[in-house]
């Protein structure tokens, strides 16, 4: 099965990302089938993506965020700034966070840590707290995205209570990902 671990978003934060989606889609000349837009539904913070992995392997993952998850203490996160990567071609549209980053960035330090240990192989990139609002087919629409994008750079949406970590299974379907749940844990 496929899988990821994340902070969940509240649903007011998803509104702000949806009116925020709104707003660049009507201000970008691109044609619709370039970006793939995702459902505010369905946005997440990512710790963690291990993609595909056996199923017997799910309760070691689980065990290991909890175990994660008991050794830190809740926080709240800004979620500001519009960005993109890619060159002057934005390939993943996303916002970001501010305030409470170092806590973030802790925690999935430690989660990448831990889940190496168990054979899971480390990312080669610095994690990046994020939420992605598209993902860019076009390179033409990447740059017209980028350019829509400018204008939200000092963007400030609100912040999440980021008080649990989740672990999700993740189905890819021709409509859209579904997401399913398959484990909750506070953080202290």
């Amino acid at each position: 099965m496929r899988v990821f671990i994340a902070i969940d978003i509240d649903e007011k934060i998803k509104k702000g990302l949806g009116d925020l989606q709104e707003r660049l889609q009507s201000s970008a000349d691109i044609k619709k089938g370039d970006v793939k837009w995702v459902k505010p539904e369905n946005v997440h913070l990512t710790l963690k993506f291990l993609g595909e992995i056996k199923d017997e392997k799910v309760v070691e993952v689980c065990n290991i965020v909890e175990n994660v998850a008991s050794r830190h203490k809740g926080f709240e996160l800004d979620i500001e700034s519009v960005g993109y990567f890619g060159g002057r071609s934005a390939r993943v549209l996303w916002v970001g966070t501010g305030q409470g980053s170092d806590a973030l960035c802790r925690l999935a330090e430690e989660l990448e840590q831990e889940l190496s240990l168990a054979g899971w192989p480390r990312e080669n990139r610095e994690f990046s707290g994020h939420l992605t609002l598209c993902r860019i087919k076009k390179p033409a629409a990447g740059v017209e995205i980028a350019r829509a994008s400018e204008d939200y750079r000092d963007f400030k949406l609100g912040s999440v209570s980021a008080d649990s970590v989740s672990v999700y299974q993740s189905q890819l379907k021709p409509t859209g990902p579904i997401y399913a749940r398959l484990g909750n844990y506070k953080l202290q």
